[in-house]
């Protein structure tokens, strides 16, 4: 493959990393430049895919938390992942949740669920993730009741 194949590949990627914003691709774009100058170089196709395999590695273990941290201080509104996108979330309650257990179904999963205080939320009854406790959420009564 030569090097124009990956700058090809980083241009597209950091195309579709302006539509995401999750800056993922954009560190794969970065292994992806260092692929093109092993290709520049006349680098071994092998080669080249380990050069783009450490580099992406390396820019996302080091580079990309200390980005996404320098981005919030910022105020910049950045789309949450994993759990973190589940706090505010609606979900119903499955297993009567109380302080010390219950389940609700959230974002089409069981989740285990416990509430802040001594309530107890019954069955049927719409609340809202107030944060993610490991694997539990953390939830409160929503602003509006649930459907049938």
């Amino acid at each position: 493959m030569d090097w124009y194949w990956w700058v090809a590949i980083m241009l597209a990627l950091v195309a579709i990393e302006a539509m995401t914003l999750d800056l993922v691709l954009f560190m794969f774009a970065g292994g992806a430049l260092g692929a093109a100058v092993v290709a520049a170089a006349d680098g071994d196709l092998v080669w080249q895919v380990v050069v783009f395999a450490i580099v992406s590695t390396i820019l996302l273990a080091a580079l990309r938390p200390f980005m996404l941290k320098s981005l919030r201080k910022r105020g910049e509104n950045l789309p949450e992942t994993n759990a973190a996108a589940l706090v505010g979330r609606d979900a119903i309650v499955v297993d009567d949740v109380s302080e010390h257990a219950g389940l609700v179904k959230l974002a089409g999963e069981v989740w285990s669920a416990r509430t802040e205080g001594d309530a107890v939320i019954a069955a049927g009854t719409e609340v809202r993730v107030v944060r993610i406790a490991g694997a539990i959420a953390i939830v409160t009564y929503s602003d509006h009741p649930a459907s049938a």
